[in-house]
């Protein structure tokens, strides 16, 4: 059953060339990042939001400046853990598409090394080329329009939880 599916990204991955090791590491890498982020959502902001509005609870007084700079602080730093990593993921979206161009380069001077070496009259021989031209170039958009997408995902949540956040920190007793 495994071998059934080995094959298959096997003669994937060789057709594409060696950038298409480098895209799928840095998707993994994308991805284990939009994961780490959801984890922290689901579990760490729960407990780290639970913990602030539990300190902001436990103020008598919630109207003086102090007070105002304690709520400040708890919600920037609800915030700061909210975005962290966002940036890295938004770099790794950028890149795939850059690997991929970076494939097409490579495949297009194999062809043209195919081409000097046999001369242009046989589409064989170049085949190999354009393929590791156009596998990569496909696989680097495909990462990417993964990553946006989860990447947008993430951040309509965090908007809605900075806007949460305030709303549940509040003045009055």
């Amino acid at each position: 059953m495994f071998g059934e599916f080995y094959e298959p990204v096997y003669l994937f991955m060789e057709r594409g060339g060696d950038v298409l090791y480098a895209i799928f590491g840095l998707i993994l890498i994308l991805w284990l990042m939009v994961l780490e982020r959801a984890g922290y959502l689901m579990f760490t902001h729960r407990a780290a939001l639970a913990a602030a509005k539990q300190e902001w609870e436990a103020r008598k007084e919630r109207t003086s400046w102090a007070a105002h700079q304690i709520r400040h602080d708890l919600i920037t730093g609800l915030h700061i853990g909210l975005q962290a990593n966002m940036s890295t993921i938004k770099m790794l979206i950028g890149l795939a598409p850059l690997f991929g161009l970076l494939g097409t380069v490579t495949g297009m001077i194999e062809v043209f090394d195919v081409m000097a070496f046999i001369g242009n009259g046989s589409p064989k021989a170049m085949a190999s080329g354009i393929s590791k031209a156009t596998i990569p170039t496909m696989a680097g958009m495909v990462g990417a329009l993964t990553g946006v997408f989860a990447q947008s995902l993430l951040d309509r949540y965090i908007k809605r939880e900075k806007i949460r956040l305030e709303d549940q920190l509040t003045f009055d007793h």
